[in-house]
């Protein structure tokens, strides 16, 4: 018989048995009691639901790394064309000026032997007469980048395929243009001084004040290397836009004659084409090449851009829709009939449809700016888009499409309260993709994010076009230098021409967003998206661009830091690279 002790074992054990598997089954299946015959069937599944998650896990893995970010698209026309599957093009677009900067910095020539050498194998020419002067004064006030002048080449390459004898006599009939001043050096003279002044209705002696700043201030420009510069005559321009208009044929038959060494006979041009502003354009280029309808507004576009290279990006023969953004290309409707001569005179600003010969302006030319206007970037209070301006860029009347002009369309659409706009996500990091653009509120988006509106009282329009601004447009107070100082962001636009506080701006350490047709002097000499943030000139990649940097309504996604060090940077390039030597330099050049 069998003692007590081991029938209390044997009764024990089952009972343990049926309570472990009812505290297995409770935990994969809740309180379900557990027979013996299913232990095998709910080891199974546990170990498939392991299986199953790991292979899930492994799944995902996978797909993220055969997923990776994919590549925006840097297109010829100097635009990038934004894939939704890529991270936030800013960043792409920041770290490629940083290293463009870095490469340009360090490629520059050290000695004259290496400045002559880099001449010749960008223009195949040799250097003028005098190049080792203009080195030494270089040299000597640490001008840097001395290999950049290729706007300076582009500019008078083409003048090299006219014989000097027409030249001289093409511009002495030019002195004579109303609106223009000579400034030269005679054979018995060691200065520079203003020669000859054709104005509407003024003789040289009754000239109003302000109408010889710019004289003078070119003339200073020159007067500390005047020693150094043979006699000459120059003709400039007074007005604030350029007004050759050129003929690509032309133009096309001067620069082959110049790189073959030979002139072109001035005589017989080649047949002018009634084009209008195509006529400034290559065959093959967008303008020539499709029909453009002046009197239909652009369709917005399809696709997100932003600008890679800000001189493509102005040029309308890539980009059509310019003609019917600007006051430039609008003042002449479909255009003005090109020159049939290639005349020298230097402008203020030109296009790359002109051929007026870029000069380096001291006109509103500062050193530096006053302290409360340049508070540090972290100390500004103002996290807006901050512009005023007046109503230049076309003079508004009946016969004109002035309501499309650059500033009257930047006043609008800052002010809009109607509809939304796509605005890309900025994204918190560099890995993760920015997808498609979310619809947002204009009204919310502009109260937000923008303060944009003229000045003053209308201008530059007939009576009945000034009231029809003053009754549509945004008008508000004039911002002193402590105001203005206060906004992180600050805009740039054109007027009739050039913007001539582009200098300030970029002195007052905010980040300065830039729209413009007119490449400037220093065009070579500045790097977009390490000094400032070109802006397309339909504002289309504006809300993106400020959105990255200043975050969304709420300030999420802001990259403030990356506001500051290219607001720090523009302030720096600004007194280092923008100096009355550099400009100097580019005039003697």
């Amino acid at each position: 018989m069998l003692s007590q002790r081991r029938m209390r074992r044997m009764l024990l054990v089952p009972c343990v048995l049926c309570l472990t598997l009812y505290t297995v089954q409770s935990f994969f299946n809740g309180v379900t009691l557990v027979r013996p015959w299913q232990t095998h069937i709910l080891t199974t599944a546990t170990v498939t639901i392991l299986e199953q998650e790991t292979a899930t896990q492994h799944i995902n893995v996978q797909q993220e790394v055969e997923e990776p970010l994919q590549p925006h698209m840097f297109r010829s026309d100097g635009l990038l064309e934004v894939n939704p599957n890529g991270r936030h093009p800013m960043y792409d677009l920041i770290e490629r000026a940083e290293a463009e900067w870095a490469e340009k910095l360090k490629r520059q020539s050290k000695s004259l032997d290496e400045a002559v050498s880099e001449y010749e194998r960008r223009y195949h020419r040799a250097p003028p007469k005098g190049f080792d002067d203009w080195w030494f004064y270089c040299e000597y006030h640490s001008v840097q980048l001395p290999d950049e002048y290729d706007q300076l080449h582009n500019d008078l390459e083409p003048f090299w395929g006219v014989d000097p004898v027409d030249l001289n006599r093409l511009q002495a009939e030019h002195e004579s243009l109303k609106d223009s001043y000579t400034i030269g050096k005679t054979e018995d003279s060691e200065t520079i001084a203003l020669l000859a002044v054709a104005r509407r209705e003024a003789s040289p002696n009754s000239l109003p004040k302000d109408y010889l700043v710019q004289p003078r201030g070119t003339m200073d420009l020159l007067q500390d290397v005047s020693k150094f510069i043979p006699p000459f005559r120059a003709v400039f321009s007074s007005h604030d836009n350029p007004n050759l208009f050129t003929d690509w044929e032309l133009k096309t038959q001067a620069l082959q004659a110049a790189a073959a060494g030979k002139y072109i006979d001035i005589k017989q041009p080649p047949p002018l084409k009634h084009l209008g502003w195509p006529s400034a354009c290559a065959p093959e280029s967008p303008l020539r090449r499709t029909s453009f309808n002046y009197d239909v507004p652009p369709s917005p576009p399809t696709k997100k851009t932003f600008i890679y290279d800000h001189l493509k990006a102005m040029d309308p023969c890539n980009h059509p829709s310019l003609l019917l953004h600007h006051g430039q290309f609008l003042s002449q409707s479909q255009g003005p009939m090109p020159k049939q001569v290639m005349i020298p005179q230097f402008s203020h600003c030109s296009t790359s449809m002109h051929h007026d010969i870029l000069a380096a302006i001291r006109l509103d030319w500062v050193d530096d700016i006053p302290s409360d206007a340049k508070p540090d970037f972290q100390d500004k209070l103002d996290k807006r888009l901050s512009w005023r301006g007046t109503t230049t860029g076309i003079w508004d009347a009946e016969h004109t499409r002035w309501r499309n002009q650059h500033r009257i369309s930047l006043v609008q659409w800052a002010n809009e309260h109607n509809g939304t706009v796509s605005v890309l996500r900025s994204t918190k990091s560099r890995r993760e993709s920015v997808g498609e653009g979310n619809p947002v509120s204009k009204a919310r988006l502009n109260a937000v994010m923008l303060d944009v509106a003229f000045t003053s009282e209308p201008r530059s329009c007939a009576k009945a076009g000034c009231k029809v601004i003053e009754e549509e447009l945004q008008f508000r107070d004039w911002q002193n230098s402590t105001t203005a100082g206060a906004y992180k962001y600050v805009l740039d636009v054109d007027g009739n021409g050039w913007s001539s506080r582009f200098k300030r701006l970029m002195l007052s350490n905010s980040l300065v967003f830039k729209s413009t047709i007119y490449p400037g002097w220093y065009q070579d000499r500045i790097q977009e998206y390490l000094h400032y943030i070109p802006v397309q000139l339909d504002l289309s990649d504006l809300y993106d661009s400020l959105t990255f940097f200043r975050g969304d309504l709420y300030g999420e996604g802001a990259h403030e830091e990356l506001a500051a060090k290219i607001a720090h940077a523009g302030r720096k390039w600004s007194k280092e690279f923008w100096r009355r030597e550099d400009m100097t330099a580019y005039m003697f050049r």
